[in-house]
């Protein structure tokens, strides 16, 4: 997710609407102003806290110009800023934490019936599992017909879209949950991954000392008819990097366990995986964050 600031100005000879346009421009434009200004408070002191001269600001400013140039501008926003906004801007709200969308969503993933199989390869490795889920308000009412997108790594950690050789479909599909608020999934169990090093995010990763692991994990995007989408991840228990997740995305509340399984219960001629996990969805003329 992005900030889209807006520096356009609407003529104000336009009629109401136009003057109306303007007015929220102007306001938007303010909002810049105001951020600006903070960022070079916080610049100015960390200058003076860390003794930095003008060689640090220019290789600050050449390594910048490297993450743009490699096009990992949001792949680094990913990694090492959403999380810390998203924790800000929800601290005061109930429901389903947040966490971050990441550099590998894509829309227009196929949908499939709900309880449903992911589309995958035929060949596909990993271990079968079975993930269910409830979605209801805060309440604990259901809400029943939400849209909820589901993506993921496989096995080796590798997402479709961005490997090559994965069919583009891979391990996404879209479903709606049931009259309870209920869906089930057929899928694999994802692999951990590293995020991208062989660009300026991987030399920024070596001068923090930092390895580039992210935990296995499924993705969520929940649309619910009315209300605040609720962008989300579940992790699994005994994960070696839930404590040092490289983008800190991991929150407590979205860890579950996975329980193994006889494959002789669904038929399988080898063991499977469940795991399950509720989400509460806020609902709300005016969402959160847009």
């Amino acid at each position: 997710m992005a900030w889209r600031w807006m520096w356009r100005r609407s003529s104000i000879t336009q009629g109401n609407t136009n003057k109306n346009n303007y007015r929220k421009d102007e306001e938007m434009n303010q909002k810049v102003v105001d951020v600006y200004n903070g960022m070079v408070v916080k610049f100015k002191e960390l200058i003076r806290e860390h003794e930095l001269d003008h060689n640090d600001y220019q290789a600050l400013v050449n390594w910048a110009d490297e993450l743009g140039r490699a096009g990992e501008i949001p792949l680094f926003m990913d990694v090492f800023f959403e999380t810390h906004a998203l924790q800000e801007m929800y601290k005061n709200v109930e429901g389903t934490e947040p966490t971050i969308l990441g550099p590998f969503y894509l829309e227009n993933a196929t949908e499939i019936e709900n309880p449903g199989v992911m589309p995958k390869r035929d060949d596909e490795k990993g271990d079968v599992f079975f993930f269910s889920g409830t979605v209801t308000d805060v309440d604990g009412n259901p809400l029943a017909n939400t849209k909820v997108d589901i993506w993921q790594a496989d096995s080796n950690g590798e997402y479709s879209g961005f490997a090559e050789g994965i069919p583009a479909e891979n391990l996404r599909a879209v479903l709606f949950t049931d009259e309870n608020g209920k869906f089930e999934v057929q899928t694999i169990v994802p692999g951990d991954y590293s995020i991208p090093t062989g660009g300026p995010t991987g030399k920024f990763l070596t001068w923090i000392d930092s390895h580039p692991f992210r935990p296995a994990h499924l993705h969520f995007l929940f649309k619910p008819q009315n209300g605040d989408p609720l962008i989300s991840q579940v992790f699994f228990e005994g994960n070696q990097y839930l404590d040092n997740d490289v983008a800190n995305g991991v929150r407590g509340t979205l860890i579950t366990k996975l329980e193994k399984h006889d494959g002789a219960e669904k038929g399988l001629e080898t063991d499977f995986y469940t795991a399950h996990l509720d989400f509460k969805l806020r609902l709300q003329d005016k969402p959160v964050y847009s």
